[in-house]
């Protein structure tokens, strides 16, 4: 397996890689919170805007692996609060197009941060 690293997308917080390109077709993209690279904290406002960077992280580390979202065939949402979920599907539903990926959305207690979303991915060549 190879690390895959982008600085245009937050560093890990913790011992574990952006993504692990399996060597085996398939990438797996490590949960995204929101953050910003550039300031390191979140955007201003809601769960939309932080949808917006988590999946902006994501799409930034699948690009060093020569991917994009396109190539995305699983997400996982983890939401601080289910009432956030229709806010957060109208930002999502504008990063993807159909034949959309498979996807879960479940709520947790907390997020790293206080984070409203997190957001991983897995993705085939």
């Amino acid at each position: 397996m190879q690390a895959i690293h982008s600085e245009k997308a937050p560093a890990a917080i913790g011992p574990y890689s952006q993504a692990i390109d399996s060597m085996a077709g398939i990438v797996f993209v490590s949960g995204q919170l929101p953050i910003d690279p550039s300031t390191g904290a979140f955007p201003e406002g809601g769960v939309k805007d932080q949808t917006r960077q988590s999946l902006l992280n994501a799409r930034a580390i699948l690009q060093a692996a020569g991917l994009d979202l396109k190539n995305v065939v699983k997400t996982t949402v983890f939401l601080a609060d289910m009432a956030d979920f229709a806010a957060m599907n109208e930002v999502y539903a504008q990063f993807f197009d159909a034949p959309y990926p498979a996807r879960s959305a479940v709520a947790v207690k907390t997020l790293p941060k206080g984070a409203m979303v997190e957001i991983e991915c897995i993705a085939a060549r």
